[in-house]
């Protein structure tokens, strides 16, 4: 998978938790993913196709951190992960798909967006619809860590 294509998504989760949470993120080293079990506790999955291309993304916190980034965004810090933490996390997983589609399109890649789904527990897995590989970027914070999923036919 190319860079060019990555890093509008990369760009955009931090771009995402700076503006809106004022939190800062770290990106590590990129990873090929090769199991379905999420790395986090909550993650937004978001489909994409285009008349190039057809793949999905998803965006994974630690609980930790999106208790953090909930606190941070709406005042209130609930004691688990529960529906308004779910809604949040859609809502992250919308704003960073959107931003990079603006940088995408810009470069001649076009596609649609579905809606996000939201999962969340333990070991919970995350399932791509896409035949290419998957691409696990992890990121550091002082309140645990994020990873964006991303896999393209």
């Amino acid at each position: 998978m190319r860079a060019e294509f990555v890093n509008p998504f990369l760009s955009s989760l931090v771009n995402v938790l700076t503006t809106m949470a004022q939190l800062e993120i770290t990106p590590k080293k990129p990873q090929v993913k090769k199991t379905e079990i999420a790395k986090g506790d909550v993650s937004g999955l978001i489909g994409m196709v285009g008349p190039k291309t057809k793949g999905s993304l998803s965006v994974t916190f630690e609980e930790e951190l999106a208790l953090e980034i909930m606190s941070r965004m709406l005042g209130e810090r609930p004691t688990s992960i529960d529906a308004d933490v779910t809604d949040m996390v859609g809502e992250i997983t919308n704003m960073v798909t959107g931003g990079a589609k603006r940088i995408l399109a810009e470069k001649g890649f076009d596609f649609e967006m579905a809606t996000p789904i939201v999962v969340s527990g333990k070991e919970h897995t995350i399932t791509h619809k896409s035949e290419g590989q998957i691409i696990l970027m992890p990121f550091d914070s002082e309140f645990g860590r994020a990873y964006i999923e991303i896999c393209f036919d």
